[in-house]
């Protein structure tokens, strides 16, 4: 079975939202700042090639150590050249997979050590679709 992902444009809708100025504190909480730095489209800050950007949801553990999950959407560039050490949306011999590009060894590599690198022989079927730009998780559905 051969492996397909069509690039679409995406939609001409742009939606802005407030960026607060200050970080939010991960640990222990600090004063609340009201500050509103500028309004951000995440279209814009996430898709610098909108014509060749995809979507891609993430299934299985095996990039967990990179921070993607189970579920989580994939926000791929087919514009962006992959680079050895990108994470990459590629189809070996017809079979989609998320892994890092190893191109010094020849293989894609997962992000969980219960999943051995997958060598890429010079039989193997190998095309990169797209360089992973950016993973989104929600946290409450």
């Amino acid at each position: 079975m051969k492996a397909t992902i069509e690039a679409r444009p995406l939609a001409g809708t742009v939606f802005y939202a407030p960026l607060y100025g200050s970080h939010v504190q991960a640990g222990f909480p600090s004063p609340a700042d009201d500050y509103i730095e500028q309004r951000l489209d995440l279209n814009e800050h996430l898709i610098k090639h909108p014509a060749a950007t995809f979507y891609a949801r993430a299934a299985g553990d095996s990039m967990t150590d990179f921070g993607i999950f189970n579920g989580d959407l994939l926000i791929v560039d087919r514009a962006l050249h992959p680079k050895h050490g990108d994470i990459v949306i590629a189809a070996l011999d017809g079979e989609l997979t998320c892994k890092i590009l190893n191109t010094r060894h020849h293989q894609l590599c997962s992000g969980n050590q219960q999943h051995p690198p997958i060598p890429i022989s010079s039989d193997s079927s190998l095309i990169i679709e797209g360089v992973v730009v950016a993973s989104i998780r929600q946290h409450r559905c």
